[in-house]
């Protein structure tokens, strides 16, 4: 039997809140995370890796939700309340990924500016079953193409908080979004690889609508937009059937979810276990997708292997 992922890692109360910001208060004196780099705040790993591209040296980022971390379903701590506090500027994704960051910053009083880094994407509409109708995909950075809206707004937001430091989050800015655009033109060929009626996959949860957009893969979920959104026998039975009727040749797992149901589904239907796929957060520094440049060429890498005859 599955257990839903909120029953694993529920969302914090109010209650939750208010002792965050009693820790936060009993703090003698805030972290201090580099006496000689300016302190920020990212909210998840994939988030935080961008932001270290572009503030380089001169900056010290601290990430809230870490590697193999899911966001969708986290719980802050007393010590992220510290950590904002110390903050001159805090990185959010936006469109509803973090749907407690409102309530930690309030907890925490801290000051600092909030960057939304999603901000100028133009975010795809879809369904949630707990919605009465569509709400925003928050998993834009699965384009790279809009991972480098994101760069253009971690840049800015750092040249407000620090401007002498302009010139330094320019010309990484710049050298980042080369190494972007030689990284979606290889995406491309992975995908380009794999024949046109075989680019059909099942996923955890919709993380990977934005990918599919921008290269060409269809992609099934039997989760929502989130990973604490349980699937019904009804829909579990709907994409079973869809997937003997379409014959989809794989289905992978992700390294934010249990992966129970997909070994599952793949035993009724008869289809490949493909590798892991890294969705919401990084894998380990050593892993196969410590950064988000690996993260995006692990995961074509993975279609390409499992999909390609």
């Amino acid at each position: 039997m599955r257990v839903p992922h909120h029953k694993l890692n529920p969302l914090p109360t109010r209650r939750d809140f208010v002792a965050l910001a009693a820790g936060a208060a009993a703090a003698a004196a805030p972290p201090v995370l580099a006496q000689d780099r300016v302190a920020v705040v990212a909210t998840f790993s994939i988030l935080g890796d961008l932001v270290k591209n572009v503030g380089g040296d001169r900056v010290a980022v601290a990430t809230l939700v870490g590697p193999d971390g899911d966001v969708h379903v986290y719980s802050p701590t007393p010590a992220d309340a510290k950590t904002l506090t110390a903050a001159k500027a805090v990185f959010v994704n936006g469109l509803g990924l973090e749907g407690w960051m409102t309530r930690l910053i309030g907890a925490s009083g801290s000051m600092a500016p909030v960057i939304v880094a999603s901000a100028g994407v133009k975010p795809r509409d879809m369904p949630d079953r707990r919605q009465a109708g569509p709400v925003p995909d928050p998993h834009a950075w699965q384009s790279v193409a809009n991972a480098t809206i994101y760069v253009a707004n971690i840049r800015d937001g750092l040249s407000r908080a620090d401007p002498a430091g302009k010139a330094t989050y320019d010309a990484n800015a710049q050298s980042y979004l080369a190494t972007l655009a030689a990284l979606d033109e290889e995406v491309r060929a992975d995908v380009a690889k794999i024949p046109a009626d075989r680019r059909k996959v099942i996923t955890t949860h919709y993380a990977f609508g934005y990918f599919a957009d921008a290269y060409g893969l269809q992609f099934i979920a039997p989760e929502g937009l989130s990973t604490d959104a349980e699937p019904s026998a009804k829909d579990v039975a709907i994409i079973i059937a869809q997937i003997r009727r379409d014959k989809i040749p794989a289905v992978f797992m992700e390294n934010i979810a249990d992966p129970r149901l997909m070994r599952e589904i793949a035993g009724e239907t008869g289809a490949a276990i493909g590798g892991t796929l890294y969705s919401d957060a990084l894998s380990a520094p050593d892993g196969p997708a410590g950064t988000y440049v690996a993260l995006m060429r692990h995961n074509a890498g993975e279609f390409d292997k499992a999909l390609t005859l």
